[in-house]
């Protein structure tokens, strides 16, 4: 089911809110889809969802090697019957503020600090989908 990205409704932003693990899927070189667990953040007033991430990790080398336009990415959770996926373009950040401020909605979201990492990137999504049932 299709959902406004900007305006998801309060039932499916409130399940991007509730503790869940998700995945994030990011395209190798050959086109193979790679998909790992992360946590993730979404906020739908700015049209962004982050994930915070080692700079040495595969999933940011696919959005890098996508160039300086970014990568096709999704997102995914799901609980039982309820899911939600984001799509949309992904780029990595380095600015210490914008790292700050995903670490903090991170450990909002997930009820705890992330650990101090000096090589720590930000992987942020531009959302332009949203699908779901939750």
């Amino acid at each position: 089911m299709a959902i406004d990205p900007r305006n998801p409704g309060a039932t499916y932003l409130s399940f991007w809110r509730e503790h869940h693990l998700c995945t994030l899927t990011t395209l190798r070189q050959d086109g193979t889809p790679h998909v790992v667990p992360v946590g993730v953040t979404y906020e739908p007033a700015a049209g962004l969802a982050r994930v915070i991430t080692n700079k040495s990790s595969r999933k940011v080398a696919h959005v890098l090697a996508a160039g300086p336009d970014g990568a096709r990415v999704a997102v995914c959770q799901m609980a039982g019957r309820r899911w939600a996926t984001l799509e949309g373009r992904a780029v990595v950040r380095t600015e210490p503020e914008l790292i700050a401020d995903a670490e903090s909605r991170y450990a909002e979201r997930y009820g705890r600090t992330p650990s101090v990492n000096p090589d720590r990137v930000l992987i942020e999504i531009t959302v332009d989908r949203a699908l779901g049932r939750a």
